[in-house]
């Protein structure tokens, strides 16, 4: 009997034939293995990144920077890509790693995103896996198992999974391509959203010798030389794109009618909008104030049910919803090209988180607005935050003895536990006020005493309860009950042993029922004691790294506490000059603020258009309406033609008499200008 291996590649076919009668079965999967790594140097040399990209994206070209950085991957050099948001980051090592052998190590601690690209990669035929926060101990070593000895191309890893024994066992045995730093700020002290858990990265890296990918939208200069230090870079590289966004106008508006302000730029803007609030409690009833309006609207926060999540970011990414209003729960990861306009109802903290939140508007390249609205009382709100967000360290240390006692974690044991933490019961039980316990478990998490996980995924559950051969003696209520139970057997392993992870879409398609019919089977077989069911669940997991310390044991760092202290207030102060600047360009503060000095001014954000009024004023009317009607051209061409009247009534406001109507009226009509698109 014989084998016959045939892969295509370029053109060519590879044959491989072997009696397999000769040949042990851990030979063989050793021999696929090897062929796997083979076929894959193969395309190395043959393939351009240029062809992988035609190959597996469709797509004839690179976006600004993506190549450079590929480049400098394939040469074996470490790089920091600082790309904005929406610059195809993930292409700029999903490419190199498909032309090199081997396996990449992905850090990233957004668990949806995780899944996402995995899924991603999986339906244009790349393998790919994941190891997160959601997933128990048997579930993590089938994975790595499968990363060590398969022939996978992706290992997807959250930042707290990296320093696990298993982990640190499993890396050994694996043919690492490239180790890739997603969110790679998260790494620096100086970041504003530093996890303690990227710093096992540096540790990784003297297990493994690959090179590093390092990627993140959102650096400033001192950050991105902690990133390449924190990370044991060879040499300093750093490709950076520009942070322009000439189709995104910067507006920010000083109100006491927060709630008429908003209104109108839903009103006067067509499209699809995000509003951004503090709250959970703010983003219901803007969401109801909205749809009252008559615009369509709904909200979103880390509060609602996975289902209730997943249906309205899917209902808002298909326009069903127009505006979503919405915590920064909501966002990360979505890649929603034709967002029009992206509000900020409340000042974020940071300069950063700002940034991040208003790129997601205008990804293709369309007029979008990213409009602040902001008063006096929004200042002190945000000043007082910061002494909300940094409680004393005797109080931290109170937070962190209350979680165990709520958990029933005794001294000197709790080391590796996952535990689902719901805050607001945790909260109620020790009549504790919500923000001040939650930053406290933030910063404890800084110290590295646990690792907090929001909003993740955990899979639904299955282990049958009963002996395999009393399961033919059973006479269940159901015929498809049966079928089911054949099913999981047939395509799961470990059932009778202890709780599997099932993917309910997949088993429902095999049993030909919709999903809800499927759960209803199960609860029924949990009902006859047949099987134990574990309902899939979206929730906050609490994993702790080491035992549970004794009081006054508990190293809380007051060094850096107090840096991240400065680092913070400062931050929040930047934010706070941003708001209150009247002569700098928008566009030009935030490029300076990260790094970029050689900018221009925008021409379109609230500061440039007030210079231009401000020209216009003083200037005669036959000099005015020049002005006007070249300003006009100016921006249609820089549109590409392609304008409508609701861009330009907010970037030429009318106070000269509806002078810009009657303007743009006349290069209409003797051809100068192309009529507004619908």
């Amino acid at each position: 009997m014989h084998l016959a291996l045939v892969r295509s590649l370029s053109g060519a076919k590879i044959n491989f034939f072997y009696d397999s009668a000769n040949f042990a079965a851990n030979n063989f999967a050793t021999f696929v293995l090897l062929l796997t790594r083979f076929v894959f140097m193969e395309k190395e040399c043959a393939l351009s990144p240029l062809d992988v990209l035609r190959e597996y994206w469709g797509h004839d070209s690179f976006r600004p920077k993506q190549l450079e950085i590929i480049s400098s991957a394939l040469d074996g050099l470490d790089v920091l890509a600082i790309l904005p948001t929406g610059g195809g980051k993930s292409v700029c090592f999903q490419v190199p790693a498909l032309m090199k052998d081997g396996l990449a190590i992905v850090v990233t601690p957004l668990v949806a995103l995780m899944k996402d690209q995995v899924q991603n990669l999986n339906s244009r035929g790349i393998k790919a896996l994941c190891v997160n926060a959601g997933m128990g101990r048997r579930e993590v070593d089938l994975a790595l198992n499968n990363a060590a000895y398969g022939d996978f191309k992706f290992l997807y890893v959250s930042p707290e999974r990296l320093g696990t024994r298993l982990f640190l066992q499993y890396v050994q045995e694996m043919n690492v391509s490239y180790i890739v730093v997603d969110e790679a700020h998260c790494i620096s002290q100086w970041g504003y959203d530093f996890r303690p858990d990227y710093l096992c990265i540096g540790k990784l890296r003297e297990l493994v010798d690959a090179t590093v990918i390092a990627l993140t939208a959102t650096a400033t200069p001192e950050v991105a030389e902690d990133i390449m230090y924190r990370l044991g870079f060879r040499e300093r590289n750093l490709v950076k794109s520009g942070f322009e966004r000439p189709n995104l106008s910067y507006l920010v508006r000083k109100c006491e009618d927060k709630l008429g302000q908003l209104l109108a730029v839903c009103s006067s803007v067509a499209g699809t909008g995000i509003v951004y609030v503090r709250s959970r409690k703010k983003t219901e009833e803007l969401a109801s104030y909205l749809s009252a309006n008559g615009i369509s609207s709904s909200f979103y926060h880390a509060g609602l049910g996975v289902q209730s999540r997943s249906d309205r970011q899917a209902r808002w990414k298909n326009g069903q919803i127009r505006v979503m209003v919405c915590t920064n729960a909501f966002g990360m990861g979505i890649d929603k090209p034709d967002v029009r306009f992206v509000i900020h109802f409340d000042v974020p903290d940071s300069p950063e988180a700002y940034f991040q939140e208003a790129g997601r508007g205008g990804r293709d390249g369309k007029r979008s607005f990213a409009v602040l609205l902001w008063n006096s009382s929004d200042i002190r709100r945000l000043r007082q935050i910061a002494t909300v967000s940094f409680p004393p360290l005797d109080y931290v240390e109170d937070i962190y003895h209350k979680v165990h006692v709520f958990f029933e974690v005794p001294y000197d044991s709790g080391a590796g536990r996952q535990l689902k933490f719901d805050l607001e019961e945790f909260c109620r039980h020790f009549r504790l006020q919500r923000s001040s316990a939650y930053y406290a478990i933030i910063y404890i998490e800084r110290t590295g005493h646990w690792t907090l996980s929001e909003d993740v995924d955990i899979d639904t559950k299955v282990q049958i309860r009963v002996d395999r051969n009393e399961l033919y003696d059973i006479d269940f209520p159901d015929p498809r009950m049966s079928q089911l139970l054949e099913i999981l057997m047939r395509k799961y392993t470990g059932l009778f042993s202890w709780p599997v992870p099932i993917d309910e879409d997949y088993v429902s398609g095999l049993l030909g029922v919709p999903v809800g019919t499927l759960r209803q089977l199960l609860y029924g077989l949990s009902l006859e004691h047949v099987i134990k069911y574990i309902p899939c669940d979206r929730a906050t997991v609490l994993y702790l790294h080491h035992d549970r310390l004794r009081p006054k044991n508990v190293n809380l760092e007051p060094d850096r506490y107090a840096q991240l202290k400065d680092a913070f207030m400062t931050r929040m102060e930047e934010m706070v000059r941003y708001v209150q600047e009247e002569d700098v360009c928008r566009s030009s503060y935030l490029l300076e603020y990260f790094g970029q000095k050689d900018s221009v001014d925008c021409g379109t954000c609230d500061i440039c258009r007030a210079a231009k009024k401000a020209s216009l004023v003083s200037s005669g009317p036959q000099e005015n309406e020049e002005s006007v009607s070249k300003a006009i051209r100016d921006y249609v061409s820089s549109r590409e033609d392609r304008y409508d009247l609701e861009e330009i009534a907010l970037l030429f406001p009318s106070d000269h008499d509806g002078n810009w109507q009657k303007i743009l009226r006349n290069l209409i009509n003797d051809g100068s200008v192309p009529p507004p698109q619908d």
